[in-house]
C-alpha cells in the first residue's frame, strides 16, 4: 500500500468499505466487529491511527508492532473471530506519522466476532446475531448454492402448466430454428435446463423451486413459495395511494406478461427511429427491467417485487442478494448472475440476452425515450429507476382517455398546492437549522423515515441554493456532518 493509495482512502472518508480508529497504543475491541462486518459484507480497508473525521494522529511507535501481533493473535483464536482469518496488515509512514493498514476481503463464508454476527451498513457494524431474517439473508448470499435450486420430491410434472412449457418450446425456435428443445418431451427440456435435479437427503430426483416459478400452476407455486407476488401500481393523480394496480401471482411467464401489458396500458409510445428502423423504445425498456427483476430478484425474502409508473419516472424494486452497495456504474459493472437457471430459460426463449446486456440496453433506450439516464442501485432491495418525461404518462391512464380540461385544472391545483407545500418545508428546515443539525435529526424532526428521499428534495436543493451549507463542506459524507442554515 503506497502514501498515494492510503491518502485517496483518507479522502473518502468513512463508508461501506471504509473505517478508521484512533488505537493509537492498544487494538480496541470494536476493530474486531469491523473485520467481522467487513468479512461478512464486501470487504474493505480498515486504518489504524486516524480519527473518525480522516484526521491523521498516528500510531505510538513503540506500541505498533505490539498491536500487530496482538490482532494477528486475536483473528486466528477461534474464540475470538471464527473462522480464524488470515489477513494483510502492515505499517505506513504518512506525514511523519505512522498509520497501520489492514485489508479485509469478502469472506465465503459468515464470519462471527466473539459468537456474534455483524454485517455493515454504511459506516457502521450492526449485530444482527438476533435477526433471523437478516442472518437467513447473510447465510444465503454465502452459500455457494442456490435458493431456486431447492428441490420438491413431493410435487411431479402433473403439478406443472404442459402449455407454458410448449410455450417455452415455441420460443426457442426465435433463439435456433433447429434448437434442441424443439425435439425434447417436457421433462426432457427441464433435465436439460437443471430444473430436475436429486434431493440430496432423499435420494431422488425432485422440481426444483425455479422450475416451479417458471411453469408451475399457480396453487403450486402459492404452496411451494407462499411469498410471491409482484405488484404493478400506477399513480400520477392519486399519489397517497394509486390510479390503477395488478396484484400479480401467477408463473413467471405469464408475471412478464401482464407487466408488459400493465406498463403498455399507461405509458405512451412515441415515434422513434433508431437508424432508419422504428423501434418501440417504451417496449424495449420495459422487457429488460422485467426479465432483470424476474429473473435475479431473491425469492427467498418476503419483500413483495414492484412496478411503479409516477409522473417523472418508473421503477422496479425486489428483493436482492447484493454483491455490491450503492449505485451501480455501466463502465465498472461487474454482471453477476443470481439464479442462473431461471436466466438459461430466459435466454433460451429470448426474454433476456447475454449477462449484462440488459444494463447497456436500458442506458441506450432511456436516452431516446425520455432523454434521461437510469438508475440501478444495488442493496438488499435492488432497484431500478426510469425518468420519464411528461408526454409519457399526460394522455394515459386507467380509462385510455386523454386528460379532460377539469382533470388538467385538478392536476394544476394539485402541483400549486404540492409547491406551497415544498416552500414551507424549506422554511421549516431553515429555521430548525439556526443550530447544526444532522441529516438525521432533521428528517426525525418532521417525523420520516426516508433520508433519501428527504435529501433529494429538501436538503440538496436548500444546499444548492445556499441557504443551507455544511459545516463539513470538504468531507460531504463524513458521519459527523451537519448542516446549518447560512446567515
Amino acid at each position: 500500500m503506497t502514501y498515494e493509495e492510503i491518502k485517496n482512502i483518507i479522502s473518502q472518508g468513512e463508508g461501506m468499505n471504509i473505517e478508521f480508529k484512533k488505537s493509537t497504543t492498544d487494538i480496541t475491541k470494536d476493530v474486531y466487529e469491523t473485520v467481522c462486518a467487513f468479512s461478512n459484507r464486501e470487504g474493505g480497508h480498515i486504518l489504524l491511527g486516524v480519527k473518525d473525521d480522516g484526521t491523521v494522529i498516528g500510531v505510538d511507535r513503540n506500541r505498533a508492532e505490539r498491536i500487530k501481533s496482538d490482532f494477528v493473535t486475536s483473528i486466528n483464536n477461534p474464540n475470538k473471530m471464527y473462522p480464524p482469518l488470515y489477513l494483510t496488515i502492515e505499517s505506513i509512514e504518512y506525514d511523519d506519522k505512522l498509520i497501520i493498514y489492514i485489508f479485509v476481503p469478502e469472506s465465503t463464508q459468515v464470519c462471527r466476532c466473539g459468537g456474534r454476527i455483524f454485517d455493515r451498513n454504511n459506516d457502521s457494524d450492526i449485530d444482527i446475531t438476533n435477526s433471523g431474517d437478516l442472518v437467513f439473508k447473510l447465510y444465503s448470499k454465502k452459500q455457494g448454492t442456490y435458493f431456486v435450486n431447492k428441490v420438491f420430491t413431493c410435487f411431479t410434472m402433473d403439478d406443472l402448466r404442459s402449455d407454458i412449457i410448449d410455450r417455452a418450446r415455441r420460443l426457442s425456435r426465435l433463439r435456433n430454428k433447429n434448437h434442441p428443445w424443439l425435439t425434447m418431451t417436457d421433462e426432457e427440456i427441464l433435465r436439460s435446463s437443471g430444473l430436475i435435479l436429486k434431493d440430496s437427503e432423499k435420494g431422488v430426483d425432485g422440481l426444483t423451486l425455479a422450475a416451479i416459478l417458471l411453469f408451475g400452476k399457480d396453487e403450486t407455486i402459492m404452496a411451494a413459495l407462499p411469498q410471491h407476488k409482484t405488484d404493478a401500481i400506477f399513480r400520477t393523480k392519486n399519489t397517497d395511494r394509486y390510479d390503477d394496480r395488478d396484484v400479480i401471482i401467477t408463473n413467471l411467464f405469464d408475471t412478464f406478461d401482464r407487466l408488459m401489458e400493465f406498463g403498455k396500458k399507461h405509458l405512451n409510445d412515441p415515434f422513434i427511429l433508431e437508424g432508419v428502423q422504428a423501434v418501440s423504445a417504451r417496449d424495449a425498456i420495459l422487457r429488460e427491467i422485467f426479465s432483470n427483476s424476474l429473473a435475479h430478484r431473491d425469492y427467498s425474502t418476503g419483500y413483495v417485487a414492484k412496478f411503479v409508473i409516477e409522473k417523472d419516472r418508473m421503477y422496479t424494486e425486489n428483493g436482492n442478494l447484493s454483491h455490491g452497495h450503492g449505485e451501480l456504474k455501466l463502465d465498472r459493472f461487474e454482471p453477476f448472475s443470481k439464479n442462473p437457471p431461471i436466466a438459461k430459460v430466459f435466454r433460451e426463449v429470448s426474454l433476456a440476452d447475454e449477462l449484462g446486456s440488459g444494463m447497456r440496453n436500458t442506458y441506450k433506450y432511456t436516452k431516446m425515450y425520455s432523454g434521461g439516464v437510469p438508475e440501478f442501485i444495488e442493496g438488499d432491495v435492488f432497484k431500478t429507476i426510469i425518468p420519464l418525461s411528461s408526454a409519457a404518462t399526460s394522455m394515459v391512464g386507467p380509462d385510455g382517455n386523454q386528460d379532460t380540461p377539469q382533470d388538467n385544472l385538478q392536476d394544476t391545483l394539485q402541483d400549486t398546492l404540492q409547491e406551497k407545500v415544498i416552500q414551507v418545508v424549506y422554511e421549516k428546515i431553515i429555521e430548525f437549522c439556526i443550530e447544526p443539525k444532522s441529516k438525521r435529526e432533521i428528517v426525525e424532526h418532521f417525523g420520516l423515515k426516508d433520508i433519501r428521499e428527504f435529501t433529494n428534495r429538501y436538503i440538496k436543493p436548500l444546499l444548492e441554493s445556499g441557504k443551507l451549507k455544511m459545516t463539513i463542506p470538504d468531507k460531504p459524507t463524513s458521519r459527523y456532518q451537519k448542516y446549518v442554515t447560512k446567515k
